[in-house]
């Protein structure tokens, strides 16, 4: 070995590489699954050096620092003067501390010579190889300690969970924290995915993600497991909160989409189910919209994200709220007795916050426009304020008014909208109008009915329109064009105009 010296000749000495050991208490609190605990003694800040497997006469081969695992070699605990052995030549051999498997409590001159000695002197439950094995991970402190200390934070939170918590997050994050010694906690943040391996999930809903103060190899390799364990816990806890009011939700689907003569029995048969169809109704109807490219269809998750929040932010109101998916939109249902004071404010703050929450975690240039109804009794009565919502908030988009909060107005147009759409014939003469474009196919029919009310509403205004479509007016004068060939009408034709204008809101409101 070639050593250093300074000019004058003096030897320098070496460097001193700091080794970092395992504590006693960290291996007793990795241990807890093989009913690891202390008979006697301290075993705070004790450091261990390593771990050895002997049977009580062999313990005069034990090493200084090292945790022994004495056995009889039979299976059977030692016996109370086999333990007085065992402590004197542990002493003797300056051990870390001793493990006895199986005995329940130690003789008093055993405990008197250990307390004598600092020695701790500790008993378990599992096999001592299994033990061994553990110890031989942690003092390691490589990438074997680090899975043997990951391995431990998920069973903890298994039997955590097992136990069936009624706070499943307070008590995965507790108990994993405490396992790694890190602190855990949940970053409720937009714009996590939910294929990240750091990600808190209900289904494919995403709620943040799982961070931890502090960054070792045991906690790399815990973190994305725990995730996985919490989203699982929690998507059971939905369930079990909002299962029964999501059933109910399918109801709420069904007496908007039946026909006017169906009502009354879907409104028994909802009544039954629990939903309190006499009370007086109250819909908000969110409409997510890209601005750039208003035909674009939401992220997938979008519309989950959309209802679990809303479920959330209800949960705890004294109101009766029912939340569902139609398309891609979400209609939030108020329900209240019959003249209660400010239900529509009421419900207007929760879907101004629903809102909020829609356009973060969507992203940019995405819009939740929001039309609300009237309060409105019996299940008809839900059923008007649907339309009236619905009506308010796609005449908003149709408008360009993208994210604004619109209150229905029953009077003029939009309530010849609401007739129209009550009445089948009525919907079916004006659907007639648009039947060269439906031949197009879906899509390009959708684009022709928006691109024509932009145009029609804004009283044949090519300039105007390609605002409200941010589109070149050339561009939309070429599809106006197009469409008139189309459809083979007039567009100058003052009744023609509004007998299309018409056929396209309502078509909005048909949801095309």
């Amino acid at each position: 070995m070639c050593r250093q010296t300074t000019e004058r000749g003096a030897v320098v000495p070496p460097p001193q590489v700091r080794v970092e050991h395992v504590a006693l208490d960290e291996v007793v609190a990795q241990a807890d699954r093989f009913g690891v605990r202390v008979l006697t003694g301290d075993p705070v800040g004790v450091p261990v050096l390593g771990v050895r497997t002997l049977r009580l006469d062999e313990l005069d081969r034990a090493e200084p620092g090292h945790l022994v695992v004495a056995t009889t070699g039979t299976g059977a605990p030692a016996r109370a003067y086999q333990i007085d052995i065992a402590v004197r030549r542990a002493l003797a051999g300056s051990v870390a501390a001793l493990v006895l498997p199986g005995v329940e409590a130690l003789p008093e001159t055993a405990r008197t010579l250990a307390a004598g000695g600092a020695l701790p002197v500790l008993t378990a439950r599992a096999e001592p190889a299994e033990l061994a094995v553990l110890v031989d991970r942690l003092v390691g402190r490589g990438a074997a300690g680090s899975l043997a200390r990951a391995e431990h934070a998920v069973a903890a939170v298994a039997e955590a969970l097992a136990a069936d918590p009624s706070d499943a997050r307070t008590a995965v994050l507790g108990t994993a924290g405490t396992a790694l010694g890190a602190v855990l906690r949940l970053d409720e943040v937009p714009g996590v995915r939910w294929t990240d391996p750091d990600a808190v999930c209900i289904g494919e809903v995403p709620l943040g993600r799982l961070v931890a103060d502090r960054q070792d190899p045991a906690v790399a390799l815990a973190l994305p497991v725990v995730a996985s364990m919490l989203s699982r816990a929690l998507a059971r806890e939905t369930q079990d909160r909002f299962g029964p009011v999501r059933s109910r939700a399918d109801l709420v689907v069904e007496l908007l989409l039946a026909d006017t003569a169906r009502i009354d029995a879907i409104g028994v048969d909802a009544a039954r189910a629990g939903l309190p169809v006499a009370l007086s109704h109250t819909v908000a109807w969110l409409v997510p919209r890209y601005r750039p490219d208003p035909l674009r269809r939401p992220p997938a998750a979008l519309a989950a994200t959309m209802e679990l929040r809303a479920l959330q932010l209800v949960d705890a109101r004294a109101e009766t709220w029912h939340v569902a998916t139609f398309h891609d939109d979400l209609v939030v249902v108020a329900s209240e007795e019959t003249g209660a004071p400010d239900h529509q404010r009421r419900l207007r703050d929760v879907a101004e916050r629903l809102a909020e929450h829609a356009r973060a975690v969507a992203g940019d240039g995405w819009t939740v426009t929001v039309g609300l109804g009237t309060p409105q009794g019996g299940a008809a009565g839900l059923r008007q304020s649907a339309s009236e919502a619905r009506v308010a908030a796609e005449s908003a988009v149709a408008a360009g008014r993208y994210g604004a909060v619109e209150v229905s107005d029953v009077t003029g147009l939009r309530r010849v909208l609401l007739d129209f759409h009550a009445s089948p014939l009525s919907r079916s003469l004006l659907d007639d109008l648009l039947a060269p474009l439906d031949a197009l196919g879906a899509e390009p029919a959708d684009t022709a009915v928006r691109t024509l009310l932009a145009y029609l509403s804004t009283r044949n205004s090519l300039a105007r329109a390609a605002a409200l479509l941010t589109l070149h007016p050339n561009a939309v004068n070429y599809r106006v064009r197009r469409i008139e060939r189309t459809l083979a009408l007039d567009l100058d034709d003052p009744d023609t105009r509004f007998a299309l204008e018409l056929a396209c809101r309502l078509r909005l409101v048909a949801g095309g």
